[in-house]
């Protein structure tokens, strides 16, 4: 991928990403449609699957459009505007939203993010950090962040930015920061199609095998080893292997994502609407107890709360949802920012493309608890 792909509607976008942010939301939000139904052995499998690798795939992804981030000003404003500002609308809204519908009693923490939102949050703090790791030789900074995700887990830490996660899953960032575009070219190679079939198949059937012999939150960082109740040498080989198991399932899954332009890769670049709002649908699904009925919990209900889920994905991510929201999603907030004449000048004829970032491809959320969420 030493050029951009052919696009036909002159973006200059790269149908690969659009498509690899697609297909990961998909599986994010029918994966959060999955989590009332997890006392079935296959949804429980299925979710752990997916929590495995679509996380790790959507922070490389970001990293490795961070790359260009210096602190110049229209990086700033964009840092402002399209991470900081939507992290505290929808903190707000999710804490008051809990408080009225599920009768939480959260507090509105700004500084303690809620279900969805934590992911804004460590992106911003990881696309700071962007510069400090571009300056470092690219294993040096691999191994110093894999040292800061040991460390991250060893350490009980508090909830104040979901510190715990922004560390665990630190080494993916900046493995996506480190990748360069003849990385991506390997993905084109029949034989990592070929290889990642069994790959991805026998994921999923260790999945399913580890039913009652490890917990899921390995999958999602959020928790020490002391929460876990493991010793050290357990926590620490556990980390690193569920690290390397990430890597090797989203490569895997990467190299099955069309490169060509599709039918559904303009929705991928409305991946942030769809993560940012579907947890209203599934949140309150699960604490209005929708899914509490019998049929929901056969075979034929899992498989139509499924379809919910990718049919509410691509509805979340369609054209007009996303101009409907863009004020929240993107505000432009010229006038909050000092910036260069030219840049005013073509920020006002319209949305000024991010090529370092595109759109923040953001991945899961997670259970309800403002600590514990996905």
């Amino acid at each position: 991928m030493g050029q951009r792909s052919p696009d036909t509607q002159g973006t200059g976008r790269d149908p690969f990403f659009d498509n690899a942010k697609l297909l990961a939301m998909v599986l994010v939000v029918a994966g959060h449609a999955w989590q009332p139904l997890k006392d079935s052995h296959a949804v429980w499998s299925g979710y752990l699957f997916l929590y495995m690798f679509h996380m790790p795939l959507f922070i490389v992804i970001s990293g490795y459009f961070s790359r260009s981030f210096a602190f110049k000003p229209e990086q700033g404003k964009r840092l402002i505007t399209g991470i900081a500002v939507p992290y505290l609308l929808f903190e707000a809204a999710y804490s008051l939203y809990g408080n009225a519908v599920d009768g939480r009693h959260n507090d509105l923490s700004l500084l303690s993010p809620w279900y969805l939102t934590w992911f804004l949050a460590a992106l911003f703090v990881w696309r700071l950090t962007a510069p400090v790791w571009r300056a470092m030789r690219w294993y040096v900074a691999v191994g110093l962040s894999l040292a800061l995700a040991l460390i991250g887990a060893a350490t009980p830490l508090s909830g104040v930015l979901n510190l715990a996660r922004v560390l665990q899953f630190l080494p993916f960032f900046v493995i996506g920061l480190v990748l360069r575009p003849e990385h991506w070219q390997l993905l084109r190679a029949r034989w990592v199609r070929i290889a990642a079939v069994p790959v991805l198949v026998g994921g999923a059937a260790t999945a399913y095998w580890v039913k009652g012999r490890m917990t899921a939150q390995w999958a999602m960082h959020n928790h020490s080893w002391v929460d876990l109740h493991v010793s050290w040498p357990v926590g620490m080989a556990m980390t690193l292997a569920t690290t390397a198991c990430s890597l090797v399932l989203a490569v895997a899954f990467l190299a099955w994502v069309p490169r060509r332009r599709t039918w559904f890769t303009p929705l991928g670049a409305g991946t942030l609407c769809a993560y940012l709002l579907h947890g209203f649908f599934v949140r309150t699904a699960a604490w209005e107890g929708w899914f509490d009925a019998p049929f929901w919990h056969t075979p034929a209900g899992e498989l139509t709360v499924t379809a919910f889920g990718v049919a509410l994905a691509l509805a979340l991510t369609s054209p007009p949802v996303r101009r409907f929201f863009r004020p929240v999603m993107e505000p432009r907030l010229d006038w909050a920012f000092r910036l260069p004449a030219a840049t005013r000048a073509r920020s006002r004829s319209g949305p000024v493309p991010d090529r370092s970032a595109d759109e923040t491809p953001v991945p899961a959320g997670s259970t309800a608890g403002r600590t514990t969420s996905g």
